[in-house]
């Protein structure tokens, strides 16, 4: 059942053990208790119910809703270092803010439509070039020439895929799904992190983006990850545009030349070096140099980034859910006090927005 799966996940979030989250209730239940609710054999009363909210800091909502029942092909961007409990933070992040999402989209009657990925998605390539082609194909079918994306994440919202940008543990950048219900797909998900820079957030949400279009490489020579930031790349930063640019082949270019091609396209100087090598702008071996030298640190350390109030930066944020609430708000669909809860928002910032500032 719905609740057993949240309340587990909610007490791997915050990390206590069913004694420690027993202990923590007044009054105190046991952790007999605790496990029968999560094997679904009990349920708590309304009193233990909000008790439970509250020790563990969770809305009644994220515990009792049923919008979502499961996630298929959860896959976390991570590092290595990464514990249990910051990928349950990042799952119940996830899960929170989706079904709030898909709350104010049934309130509204609207269905996203995901049925064109069907259509475009693959399963085999023949080499990580086809990804040069599959990007290309992708860019003519959405009339988006070869000029750089201002906003990815309002492309990929317009294409029936949420996009949640929220808190995510240190070592997280993003994760992505498929929201499931009663056995079918019901949405498309991707959550990045506020803590990365925008060049990060972007390749990431273009990964993303690759992991719903190829399903497999078919070829045991390519790995999956790899093709992902094959394409990732190839979308961003579409090789003809690039050669316009900066030239058809390069045996040099300079650190100023990076900087602005990043700026350009909103992308990382690590993933501009990388792609120059890529479409045979620069030699394999000049790109390798590259990081070996005055590229060493890029990695790890982004140059020049660009600021969170510049650029591509002042776009790349979800707006969509937003938008719907307040259109419910207007249609006196919902209370500001329900908009609040769909939002994550304080009351009075909720009200300040539907009378302005200065009422």
């Amino acid at each position: 059942m719905m609740f057993a799966q949240r309340l587990r996940l909610a007490r791997k979030k915050a990390g206590l053990s069913m004694q420690k989250l027993g202990d923590s209730l007044s009054p105190r239940i046991s952790a007999q208790s605790i496990s029968k609710y999560e094997s679904g054999k009990m349920l708590p009363s309304s009193s233990v119910l909000v008790a439970l909210g509250k020790a563990l800091d969770v809305s009644l909502d994220f515990l009792m809703s049923s919008q979502i029942e499961n996630f298929d092909g959860l896959e976390f961007r991570k590092h290595s270092r990464t514990t249990a409990r910051d990928r349950a933070k990042a799952e119940a992040t996830l899960t929170e803010h989706l079904e709030n999402y898909l709350a104010t989209e049934s309130i509204l009657g609207i269905k996203s439509d995901i049925d064109w990925l069907t259509k475009v998605q693959i399963n085999r390539l023949s080499s990580l070039d086809d990804l040069e082609a599959k990007t290309a194909e992708l860019r003519h079918e959405w009339n988006l020439g070869l000029e750089p994306i201002l906003s990815l994440t309002e492309l990929l919202e317009e294409k029936g895929i949420k996009v949640i940008s929220e808190d995510l543990p240190e070592d997280i950048n993003g994760l992505g799904c498929s929201a499931m219900r009663e056995g079918r797909k019901v949405a498309e998900a991707v959550v990045v992190s506020k803590g990365i820079n925008v060049e990060r957030r972007r390749f990431t949400l273009a990964h993303e983006l690759a992991h719903r279009i190829v399903l497999s490489t078919g070829n045991r020579n390519i790995k999956l990850e790899v093709a992902m930031n094959r394409f990732a790349g190839a979308f961003l930063v579409p090789a003809p545009h690039l050669r316009t640019e900066i030239g058809d082949t390069r045996n040099r270019i300079t650190y100023y030349e990076i900087v602005r091609l990043k700026h350009t396209y909103g992308v990382s100087a690590a993933a501009i070096l990388v792609r120059l090598g890529q479409v045979g702008i620069m030699r394999k071996e000049s790109v390798q140099y590259a990081f070996r030298t005055f590229a060493r640190s890029w990695r790890k350390s982004e140059p020049e980034p660009i600021q969170p109030d510049e650029g591509f930066a002042e776009f790349e944020k979800p707006r969509r859910l937003k938008r719907l609430v307040s259109r419910a708000l207007g249609e006196e669909l919902i209370s500001p006090v329900r908009a609040a809860t769909l939002l994550n928002m304080s009351l009075d910032d909720v009200e300040r927005e539907i009378i302005g500032p200065n009422s």
